[in-house]
């Protein structure tokens, strides 16, 4: 760990120590210490760029949520420490509704929600990061949908107004692992979108499948479907894997960590609160198309070479606020 503090031994320890440090022992002000200044930070609604805006968005969080911890479920990562490591880090917060703020008047609420970040991390520092969390979960815990969040969101901003994020230090190359298990994974999500999938030959038939809204299913016919009606009403027009990491260690499963990134032809009239109330494609009359941006964070483990495990990361609040935003236009 060349030009991290000597207590580091490794980037599991770095992340999970400086998670806890910043987030659970609330010593904000160390986000300066171990986030450079400019770092960009993308969501898929939002992108900032100082340690500043980290320091705001914590203590935002922290107002409306002032019991929130982050229980640490994977690191998954990939890099060195000339080039810079990556940390794909799982997260599931147990928080309470409590205070008011862009989720609405507090609720009193008692809120479960997963998160994964990925943070490349150089010389004792995070340089650059991607964020997504399960918003729609926390609106469905809150009483409200998606759907309504995503309008309450158009509304405080005044629109949907995502900028370009900014490219990655120059020293940092994603890294897109070429072992078999994990091109066979982003290959089968690549197949999904593109309508040619063979589920069963990826996913063990007792696969258990965490994906938006706080959602579970079994089995691969149940993950399958998910699949399917995600790229029935999301069209992608491309999709990119941006990164791709296989990490193998003795004693665990192995596992793959995958971000992704589609732009893809929406239908409105193809979307509706499914009994998940999750974004789905219900009708096979598709009008008004639009185009949304679709950016999703995956990470799996495996079974005698089969996904046995998958969470699946995708702000369904940021789609519903592009495709609103859309159809004023």
């Amino acid at each position: 760990m060349k030009n991290f503090d000597a207590e580091f031994q490794d980037l599991d320890q770095y992340i999970r120590t400086i998670t806890e440090r910043i987030w659970e022992g609330r010593q904000i002000e160390d986000i300066r210490q171990y986030y450079s200044d400019p770092c960009i930070v993308e969501t898929p609604s939002s992108v900032s760029t100082s340690v500043q805006a980290v320091i705001d968005g914590t203590q935002a969080t922290l107002a409306m949520f002032p019991d929130r911890r982050l229980l640490a479920e994977a690191v998954i990562q990939s890099g060195d420490e000339d080039g810079g490591f990556l940390s794909s880090h799982r997260i599931i917060s147990p928080m309470t509704h409590l205070g008011d703020g862009m989720f609405g008047k507090a609720t009193g609420k008692k809120i479960h929600v997963r998160t994964i970040a990925d943070c490349v991390c150089k010389d004792n520092r995070i340089t650059h990061e991607w964020l997504v969390r399960d918003q729609g979960a926390i609106a469905l815990q809150i009483g409200s949908t998606p759907q309504a969040l995503a309008q309450s969101w158009l509304n405080q901003r005044g629109g949907w107004d995502k900028p370009h994020a900014g490219a990655v230090p120059g020293y940092y190359q994603s890294h897109v692992s070429t072992e078999s298990m994990a091109l066979g994974y982003a290959q089968a999500i690549e197949n999904f979108a593109s309508a040619t999938p063979k589920v069963e030959l990826v996913y063990d038939d007792a696969v258990q499948h965490m994906g938006p809204c706080g959602t579970t299913r079994y089995g691969h016919a149940e993950v399958g479907a998910y699949w399917r009606n995600l790229f029935k009403g999301l069209r992608p027009q491309n999709l990119t894997i941006e990164h791709l990491a296989l990490q193998t260690q003795d004693g665990c499963a192995d596992r793959v960590a995958m971000r992704w990134r589609a732009r893809c032809d929406a239908f409105s009239d193809a979307f509706s609160a499914c009994n998940q109330h999750e974004i789905c494609a219900t009708s096979s009359e598709f009008n008004s198309k639009k185009t949304v941006e679709l950016m999703g964070i995956n990470h799996a483990e495996f079974f005698r070479g089969r996904i046995l495990r998958e969470w699946v990361l995708i702000d369904e609040v940021a789609l519903w606020m592009q495709i609103l935003q859309a159809e004023k236009n």
